[in-house]
Parts: C-alpha cells; structure tokens; sequence
C-alpha cells in the first residue's frame, strides 16, 4: 500500500511538474503585463472597493476604476515622453555638435590647468585630447540615438501589453479575493502565517510605489521645474536623472544636482549655484526625509542599501517590472525564513516541555 502511495504521489508530483511548466511557457510572453496588473490591482483596489459601495456591480466599478487607470497613468505619460523625447533629440544633437555644456566646462582656466597637468601625466597632447574627448561625444550620441530608435520600435509592442495589462487590471478586480482564497488554500501555512506573508506582499508593494516611486517622482518633478527656472538644457531629462538618482543609497539625488552645482560655480554662476544648493537640501531632501517616512509607516521596511541591489537585480531578471518585483521576492524570503525561524523554535520549547 505504501509502494502504491508513493508511486501515485510521484506521478501526481511529475503530472504537476510537467503542466507547471507548460503553463509558465505558455504564460511567459505576457508575464510582465500579468505582473503589472497584479501591481497596479493592489494599488488601486481601495478605489475599486470605494466604487463598489455605490455602483453594486463588480464589472461596472472595475470598468470605472480601469477607466481611471487610464486617465491617470496615459495622460501625464504620454505628455512627459513626448517633452522626454523632444530633449533627448536636442541633447543628442548638441552632443553631435561639440556638446556646448562639456565645452564650456572644459575651457574654464581651473579646468584647463588641471587639463594641461593630466596631459603630463597621460604624455597626451592638447589636440590628441580634446579628439579623444570630441570622439567620446559623438559615440555616446550614437548610442543614445540607437536607443531612442529602440525605444519608438518597442511603441507598438508597448502599446499591446498595455492593453494585455488593462483586461488583466479587470480581472484581478473583479474576481481578485476569490484567486487569492485559492492561492491560500494551497499554501503550507497556517492561517495567521498567511495573513502575514499576504499583508507584508500588500506592504511591500504599497511601500516601493509610494515610499519608492512617488516619493523619486515628487523629486524629478522638484529637481526638474529647478533646473528649468535656472536657465538649465534638458530640464526633464535632468528631472528623470534625478527620478533614478532618488534610489541610489547614501547619495541619493545629489549624485545629480550636485555636479551642476560645481559646474555652475565653474561658470561663474554663483547666485544660481546657491539657489541650487538651496532647494537640494531643504525641498528635494525634505521630501526624502518628511514624505517617505510618512508613506511607509507602519508597513514593512528594509535597509536601503538591500532594497537598492534587490532593484538592481530584480530589473537585470525580470525587466523593468523588476522595480517592484525585486524588493518584493526578497521581503517574501525574509518573511518565510522568519516563519521557518519561529516554527523551529516553537517545536524546540514544545519538545522541551514535554520532556
């Protein structure tokens, strides 16, 4: 009888096996759409719920809240990447052209001076350097034109998975609680440690779009308006700098604001280079230091440092989605550990009891 149990649960484990991965195959071409909604579900099921108290009908609020979905997230994007795209085309021209901005920084006389000792150092001279510098240039506008090219070919397949990601937002709304009640039944945990693993998940989610995402947003915005009243090219491409700058630890923003300012000083422009010393430290820090805590108290937190590697490595295996996706696998493997951590030493107290 035994032999029989185990041969049927060893060809129930490699039916089991076989169709799980099918299924991954099957599904993988739409992961990240799949993996967007189920983000942006988690997000903007408040909503849902608070349309659901008036309107009665599930398809109809999750109609209403895709709705809102789409005019929140296709209005102020598309006018942000045309205006991105727009400066990213002139900063590649002037970069083709010389690059006024590095051309007036290297002739600066403290610049120049420090130049001319390099070039002893490098056995260079003033012409070979400034060539090398000039075909530096040029290659880095290739490559930035190759990757804005890139970028207008992936419209059309983002357009798709956009659509993709819109029926699945549905979906997940409408009969989220029903998919996640049996996602838990299938789960080896008890019930208190399955409200736990669902609400750290929740958490965590919440805590890298808000505490993450808007709080890097509030700062592109700052650094971006910022730098377009100081007189600055490409203030939005400047304003995404400082987007992805918001999540480096330590450093934070000033890895970008902080070089203008010394480039500004360079040039003369000290009362700019004040003004954006001054809104560094007390608007774009601020909003670090006031608005995060504020976003994510209460919910789980991690070092910054492991949340910085754990996006880094999340958007290298996952893509972009990877963003959310890598903090969050490494909140769940903490949060199981703990759970596995807890159970051991409840059965070591038990045992111990019972002796």
């Amino acid at each position: 009888m035994d032999t029989e149990n185990r041969f049927y649960n060893l060809v129930l484990i490699f039916i089991v096996v076989v169709l799980g991965y099918l299924s991954y195959n099957i599904l993988s071409p739409f992961l990240s759409p799949i993996m967007w909604a189920v983000v942006l579900s988690l997000v903007f099921y408040p909503l849902y719920a608070f349309i659901l108290k008036y309107v009665k009908s599930k398809s109809l609020a999750s109609v209403l809240t895709l709705l809102a979905i789409f005019l929140i997230l296709i209005g102020p994007f598309s006018y942000f990447a045309y205006l991105l795209t727009q400066e990213m085309v002139n900063l590649v021209n002037r970069m083709q052209n010389g690059g006024d901005l590095l051309q007036g920084f290297l002739t600066h006389p403290v610049v120049s001076a420090v130049i001319r000792k390099l070039l002893v150092v490098l056995r260079m001279t003033e012409a070979e350097f400034y060539k090398a510098v000039s075909d530096g240039i040029v290659g880095i506008a290739k490559e930035s034109t190759g990757l804005i090219k890139a970028g207008f070919g992936n419209i059309v397949a983002g357009g798709v998975n956009f659509v993709f990601m819109l029926l699945s937002i549905f979906f997940f709304l409408e009969d989220g609680p029903a998919f996640i009640k049996k996602v838990e039944s299938f789960m080896p945990f008890s019930r208190g440690q399955r409200d736990r693993l669902l609400k750290q998940t929740k958490d965590i989610v919440v805590s890298t779009i808000y505490g993450g995402v808007v709080v890097a947003m509030t700062q592109g915005v700052i650094g971006g308006i910022t730098f377009a009243f100081l007189g600055i090219h490409s203030p939005v491409v400047w304003g995404l700098a400082m987007f992805v700058g918001s999540f480096v630890p330590v450093v934070g923003t000033f890895v970008v604001w902080g070089p203008m300012v010394i480039y500004l000083f360079f040039e003369g422009l000290y009362m700019k280079g004040v003004i954006l010393i001054l809104v560094g430290v007390v608007a774009i820090s601020s909003v670090d230091n006031i608005l995060r805590p504020l976003i994510i108290k209460g919910k789980m937190k991690m070092p910054t440092v492991a949340i910085f590697f754990s996006i880094l490595g999340g958007i290298k295996l996952f893509g972009f989605i990877g963003f959310i996706l890598g903090p969050l696998v490494l909140a769940l493997f903490v949060s199981v550990f703990d759970i596995f951590r807890y159970s051991e030493e409840d059965r070591c107290k038990t045992g111990k009891a019972e002796e």
